[in-house]
């Protein structure tokens, strides 16, 4: 598969998202990646936008959820994309962080309505949005991947800045790793603070939210229909490979079932977090979870 680098090593990463959530986070709308696993990476990372056209009442529910929820921070003006391209490179963001969503949801650092984005297990805090002024057509994978060197090349070049309604720059425990703002370490480095339940939402806020998890939801069952069959198929490749290793080679399994298994590997890198530890997992072998 071109593009894809199993081994949870990157040099221009990238992420496949339906729309309308990729246009948003290029845009500088949205400023949190929910996913159900941690990110893999900080630093640059170019977003990619799925083939799936968006429907009319998805793009509404996520356009009313973020104009209400950056409402409680006093804007009221927030300029939507004209347009969300589909099977297109959009831009990048630069992935600063990921922590846990109850942990953002308490962060009394950041905007009250940043906190309201913290609906899924994990949040990846993304800065500095830039965006293509002539979106690149390419075909995406699921998980993290590399982006072809030449697609790169050009894309680099065509890269303008995005003043998103209100940026943020997250305070960041320890300039010196960039790994220090990860799951659990918001309650090392600073206080706790009030969760985002705690503030005062109106009708049309909880409705907002509610129209924005109905939407994500749409992507779960299909998603999680590719994982099982990309799993079955894993096993019987890792099932042959293991009786032609029996017949004469002396190559260790695991090694083989590595090569063999190039789309599906994850990363054994392992981290503490907080007297607790979690798989910096490379997301090749995970479903992608719906966006939000």
């Amino acid at each position: 598969m071109k593009g894809r680098n199993s081994s949870g090593n990157y040099t221009n990463p990238c992420l496949t998202m339906h729309q309308p959530w990729a246009s948003l986070l290029v845009y500088g709308i949205k400023r949190i990646e929910g996913r159900s696993w941690p990110a893999p990476i900080r630093g640059r990372l170019w977003i990619h936008a799925a083939s799936k056209v968006p429907e009319e009442a998805t793009i509404k529910a996520m356009e009313d959820f973020y104009r209400e929820i950056y409402a409680v921070d006093g804007i009221t003006d927030v300029k939507f994309p004209q347009h969300y391209p589909v099977s297109r490179l959009l831009g990048c963001v630069e992935v600063v962080g990921c922590v846990r969503g109850e942990e953002l949801a308490c962060w009394e650092m950041v905007p009250a309505g940043l906190r309201l984005e913290a609906q899924t297990d994990f949040c990846w805090l993304c800065e500095q949005p830039q965006r293509l002024l002539v979106p690149f057509e390419m075909r995406g994978y699921q998980g993290v991947y590399n982006l072809e060197k030449k697609i790169y090349e050009a894309a680099v070049r065509g890269l303008t800045p995005v003043d998103g309604p209100l940026p943020v720059r997250f305070p960041i425990p320890d300039p010196r790793d960039q790994f220090s703002l990860k799951p659990g370490s918001l309650y090392v480095h600073f206080p706790e603070s009030k969760s985002s339940d705690e503030v005062g939402k109106s009708l049309n806020l909880n409705a907002a939210i509610a129209g924005a998890r109905a939407a994500a939801t749409q992507f779960a069952k299909k998603d999680q229909n590719f994982q099982t069959a990309e799993t079955t198929t894993t096993s019987s490749v890792r099932t042959r490979s293991k009786s032609l290793q029996l017949e004469g080679s002396e190559t260790p399994s695991t090694n083989f079932s590595e090569r063999s298994d190039n789309r599906n590997s994850t990363s054994d890198n392992r981290e503490k977090v907080s007297g607790s530890s979690y798989d910096r997992i490379s997301n090749s072998s995970q479903p992608r979870p719906p966006d939000l």
